[in-house]
């Protein structure tokens, strides 16, 4: 029975591992949402616009943070640059650091339930549009799975690299 116990610790591991239908969003994860004023290309193409340029700040900025509450601190003493960058778009906007509400999400057969989430939102105008969301801490931004089964599991890999990195 002893022996048992560690083969079947190994398999399960495995099996986390590679099963799409594991949800890899920590509790403490801080969500990064950019929701555009509606589904027209020049509001979708805006709202991405608005999210490479300020991925391009954040990311540094986030890779200091060692906990949760370290990030927020930094995004709360940086709302003024983040406000400044989407005013340069010329958009009415709303930015909301805090418990914000989140569809369910289905993403490469997994389910990611509808909630209430830490997390820095930014409504574009009216908000009507389709949004673009990642968990900005840890710092998985930065990860787009591909189609490919291969890219798939070594992404699985690196985010759990990455969860075990803020999880020590």
């Amino acid at each position: 029975m002893k022996k048992a116990i560690p083969i079947l610790f190994i398999f399960f591991v495995i099996y986390a591992l590679t099963n799409k239908e594991e949800i890899l969003i920590p509790d403490y994860a801080i969500r990064f949402r950019i929701i555009a004023n509606s589904n027209s290309v020049e509001d979708q193409e805006l709202k991405m616009t608005i999210k490479e340029e300020l991925d391009n700040v954040l990311t540094p900025l986030m890779s200091d943070a060692k906990t949760s509450k370290e990030a927020i601190e930094i995004l709360e003493n940086n709302m003024d640059m983040i406000d400044n960058i989407v005013d340069k778009y010329g958009v009415v906007h709303t930015i909301s650091l805090g418990q914000n509400y989140f569809p369910e999400k289905e993403y490469e057969g997994v389910t990611i339930p509808s909630g209430n989430y830490e997390s820095l939102v930014i409504t574009l105008g009216s908000g009507l549009g389709d949004n673009w969301w990642c968990v900005m801490f840890p710092p998985l931004c930065l990860l787009e799975a591909k189609d490919n089964n291969t890219e798939n599991i070594e992404y699985k890999f690196f985010v759990q690299e990455i969860l075990e990195k803020y999880t020590s």
